[in-house]
């Protein structure tokens, strides 16, 4: 005999667990499920809100302090790592190459060594072209000018003279010599590279004078030995 009170879709205790263990199967479950990041970041932020507690913030103080140090030590060297010390401000300039309107990676020395090369092969003309680059990019190196992009050999001359006044008449006889070979096609001579070469080596053996300094102003030198 059917009982009618009976709802058949109601299942039974092992229908229901059965079903129920079915369901829990599904995907969809297993992704909402904590992964062990979850767990790891539920503790640590567990562990930092404890040392902050009125609890026990008195008994974890020192220890609070110790992790706090350390990362701000870890910090400071990070940043070290990725971009190195402090440096002391320095004057922006143009790449090393750039002297008088071309590209010319050498130094003062392998421009000088050049120049007396050519010299010796009695190319005078090379040889001046290059003594004065020589003394153009020595100045350079020495930080004692800082000419503007496409600076001409009588404005390099003229910015030296500033730090070498007493120079001023031989810049400005080393420059035309560059000039006079480098542009209006006139033939150098022995004496004028001579001239050029011992201009460049007597700045090289000079300090430059700042101007505004005493040994810029005789009239000041004078007054203040007086």
């Amino acid at each position: 005999m059917i009982r009618l009170d009976i709802d058949p879709y109601v299942p039974d205790g092992d229908d229901a667990r059965r079903w129920a263990e079915q369901e829990l199967q599904d995907p969809r479950y297993a992704d909402a499920k904590p992964t062990w990041f979850d767990y790891l970041a539920e503790d640590v932020a567990e562990f930092i809100s404890g040392l902050f507690s009125p609890d026990t913030g008195q008994q974890v103080g020192n220890l609070a302090l110790i992790i706090v140090t350390v990362v701000i030590v870890a910090a400071l060297i990070t940043v070290l790592i990725l971009w190195g010390r402090p440096r002391g401000s320095r004057r922006v300039r143009r790449p090393a190459t750039d002297l008088l309107g071309e590209r010319d990676r050498r130094t003062a020395a392998q421009l000088r060594a050049d120049a007396a090369r050519s010299a010796r092969e009695g190319d005078w003309d090379a040889a001046t072209v290059l003594r004065f680059r020589a003394l153009a990019r020595a100045l350079l190196e020495r930080d004692i000018i800082d000419p503007a992009p496409g600076a001409t050999a009588q404005a390099i001359a003229r910015e030296a003279a500033v730090a070498f006044d007493a120079q001023r008449v031989e810049l400005t006889a080393a420059a035309s010599a560059f000039d006079d070979v480098r542009y209006l096609r006139r033939p150098a001579s022995e004496q004028s590279y001579r001239a050029l070469a011992e201009t460049d080596d007597r700045l090289a053996s000079l300090h430059p004078v700042l101007s505004g300094s005493p040994l810029s102003n005789p009239d000041a030198l004078e007054g203040a030995q007086a």
